[in-house]
């Protein structure tokens, strides 16, 4: 059975993890082809080696990680760095890995807020089934200026 990994931290305000558990419960092949292995993290800055090791220690074929970067420059400063991370971490495992941030800048209304999160973390964890089991459904999105969890840019005029 396949394994997808979802790392979240304790430092956000949303429970992300559970939202990308559920959307993925949701897809077809749950419990049967795939299941999810999921770990939490103290902040964003942990979750490259968490996502490392979900996937040499526990053989997950795809990994989603879920952080929520604070307003202030430093914290914009340290989701550049905890970014790096995750991007090192895929190079070094040739998997892919997720990165879903929700920064809290984003948007001031909190209702308006979580659901931005809940979108973006949803299709990030959509993006991470296809990348594994249906790679024509992002193919057939290529171009079209999709955005994940926010309005859509749409396609440049031809």
């Amino acid at each position: 059975m396949d394994r997808i990994g979802v790392v979240d931290t304790m430092f956000a305000r949303i429970d992300m993890g559970s939202i990308a558990e559920s959307r993925l419960a949701g897809m077809e092949g749950f419990g049967e082809h795939f299941e999810v292995v999921r770990r939490t993290v103290p902040g964003f800055k942990d979750l490259a080696v968490a996502a490392r090791r979900l996937i040499e220690q526990e053989s997950c074929e795809i990994v989603i990680a879920c952080g929520m970067p604070g307003g202030a420059e430093l914290d914009q400063v340290c989701a550049h760095e905890a970014a790096q991370g995750i991007m090192l971490a895929q190079v070094l495992t040739g998997r892919h890995i997720l990165e879903v941030f929700v920064h809290s800048q984003e948007e001031p209304d909190p209702a308006k807020f979580a659901e931005l999160c809940r979108n973006r973390v949803g299709s990030h964890a959509v993006n991470a089934y296809w990348l594994l089991y249906a790679p024509e459904e992002l193919r057939k999105r290529a171009g079209q200026g999709i955005r994940q969890g926010g309005a859509d840019a749409g396609p440049l005029p031809r």
